[in-house]
């Protein structure tokens, strides 16, 4: 049974840094895609970082360059979100997920088989 558990979020202040963590577990998080997208209050879920498991290449959202990192740690089998300079529109539940290869496009939820269950953050003014 694959799952995917999200942690460390929290209400910080703007220009705050903020790290998830994401265990993995049922899967092998280094042969996957690992993504990490966000969802605020009524709006959809975007995409905001992700991490291939072959040579460790990543992708970011317009709002995540320069911001946001993403890495991982194969022997603990988790990939973490570090957000830096946050800001209140950040403010979102942040979701871990993983794809398998194959896929046309990685920014897409639709592309990843699993989630956790998300992780709220809060970034106020």
């Amino acid at each position: 049974q694959v799952q995917l558990v999200e942690s460390g979020g929290g209400l910080v202040q703007a220009g705050d840094s903020l790290r998830l963590s994401c265990a993995a577990s049922g899967l092998t998080s280094s042969s996957y895609i690992m993504g990490w997208f966000r969802q605020a209050p009524g709006k959809e879920r975007e995409f905001v970082i992700l991490i291939v498991g072959k040579g460790d290449r990543t992708a970011y959202s317009d709002s995540a360059k320069g911001r946001f990192t993403i890495s991982r740690d194969n022997a603990k089998n988790m990939v973490y979100l570090q957000m830096n300079s946050l800001k209140p529109e950040d403010t979102a539940v942040y979701y871990c997920a993983a794809a398998d290869y194959g896929a046309a496009d990685y920014s897409l939820a639709r592309s990843y088989h699993y989630w956790g269950q998300g992780a709220q953050v809060t970034v106020s003014s």
